[in-house]
């Protein structure tokens, strides 16, 4: 065993202190999930999930952890540069993998039964709650990631929105890489809206170093009859930033959810989301946009698992890669015997601006249901050299010209955001 043993060791020298620094609920599946970690190692380059990203390299140094829970000093002007222009929100902050505060209004502000904060906090203050939700979708045993995370994880985020209550005030997380060395974090985020409730998130994640951040995040979300969900993830971080992330979400009848992936700056991401269809008429949209350049790289895998009949989702991935980038899409959409009316689209398209660009794309279905409307497709190319000698021919600047028809390639990405002054923020990023 290679990168895994020394976080075998770790855990084992470990476990009093990782425990103290947390919470029952969170404890409980600790040792297991380290079993669960230490039977399956991280997938390699030879296995069909990890083909494209080199998981074992990723964790291989030496990255110190935060076990002893030391908050890192951080003021309110570091967390500024999330903000969004014209776009009122509440602010949570996590730094690292420790819940840090939350605007000073926002407890005033959420509506009567709405609980957000620290995950460890509300497993001290609500554990029932907690422990109802807590590592049901995340299964350790299914992937080493998520072993290892729930192994590791002392706090992070949460978030449950009583039955029938709509949360009016989009909700902004800031997760925050600050240290003063090589720093390894495992957050979680964990979601909970009931029959009818409806919430937008904004999570953005940031770092304030020039140092080696290495993240494992993992996210449940459960999203109840009848209820509307909206997720953007939007990642601006820098070259030395490894992230690997697993979204687990489960939707019941007549729900609606938007997924949304945003990368515009990093430096290797890998992305997985895994949602359950598991109502009649349950709606996703799983939308993802990536813009890369000199040697960065964005591996999304996606697995859509419809159980239900009359079902729809709705499933677009676009990359824009310059210089050395690396992108990578595996989507997989499963229909069940029973998920009759099944509606489900899955579109992967790319540009390489350059010839040392690379995209892999693997688009798959499978399908045990006979009245269904499927269809998936995959397309990878270059700008269109007539579109830019045209545009040129009109007096517009051949760089202008490429971000023109850049942006004019992501806008469909960019218009499912339904926050509009994030959407106006988004097309003003893409063009710098």
């Amino acid at each position: 065993m290679g990168a895994e043993q020394q976080y075998i060791d770790l855990f084992e020298q470990c476990a009093q202190l990782i425990d103290s620094g947390s919470a029952p609920a969170l404890n409980a599946p600790r040792r297991r999930a380290m079993q669960a970690f230490a039977a399956q190692g991280f997938p390699t380059l030879r296995q069909e999930e990890a083909r494209y990203t080199d998981v074992p390299a990723l964790f291989a140094p030496d990255y110190g952890l935060n076990l002893r829970r030391t908050l890192v000093p951080t003021s309110a002007a570091e967390v500024f540069q999330c903000e969004v222009p014209n776009m009122s929100t509440q602010l949570y902050l996590v730094v690292n993998d420790i819940f840090h505060s939350a605007s000073p209004a926002a407890a005033q502000q959420l509506p009567d039964g709405v609980l957000a904060g620290s995950l460890k906090d509300m497993a001290l203050s609500h554990p029932a709650l907690v422990e109802k939700y807590y590592g049901r979708l995340a299964d350790p045993g299914s992937d080493a990631l998520t072993a290892l995370n729930t192994a590791y994880c002392q706090d992070g985020f949460f978030i449950y929105v009583p039955r029938g209550v709509r949360v009016p005030r989009v909700q902004q997380l800031v997760n925050l890489n600050h240290a003063g060395a090589d720093l390894m974090s495992h957050r979680r985020l964990l979601i909970i809206l009931e029959d009818g409730a409806g919430l937008s998130l904004l999570s953005c994640d940031h770092s304030l170093d020039e140092h080696q951040f290495l993240t494992t995040q993992i996210c449940e979300i459960y999203v109840g009859r009848g209820a509307s969900f909206d997720l953007y993830e939007l990642e601006e971080t820098h070259h030395l930033t490894r992230r690997c992330s697993n979204v687990y979400l489960r939707q019941q009848a007549d729900s609606r959810v938007l997924l949304d992936s945003l990368t515009l700056h990093n430096g290797i991401s890998r992305n997985r989301v895994h949602a359950t269809l598991e109502g009649p008429g349950a709606d996703l949209a799983l939308m993802g946009m990536a813009i890369s350049d000199k040697q960065q790289h964005v591996d999304n895998l996606t697995f859509i698992d419809h159980r239900a009949p009359r079902c729809s989702s709705r499933e677009l991935y676009k990359y824009v890669l310059e210089g050395e980038a690396t992108g990578a899409f595996a989507g997989k959409i499963l229909v069940r015997p029973g998920a009759q009316q099944t509606d489900a689209q899955q579109t992967n398209k790319n540009l390489c601006m350059t010839r040392t660009a690379r995209m892999y794309s693997q688009p798959q279905l499978e399908i045990y249901a006979d009245d269904v409307k499927c269809s998936h497709g995959s397309s990878t190319g270059r700008l269109d050299e007539n579109a830019l000698f045209y545009m040129q021919t009109r007096g517009i600047a051949p760089q202008e010209a490429r971000l023109l028809l850049m942006s004019a390639f992501v806008a469909d990405v960019i218009g499912q955001v339904r926050i509009p002054a994030l959407a106006d923020r988004l097309r003003h990023l893409v063009e710098l």
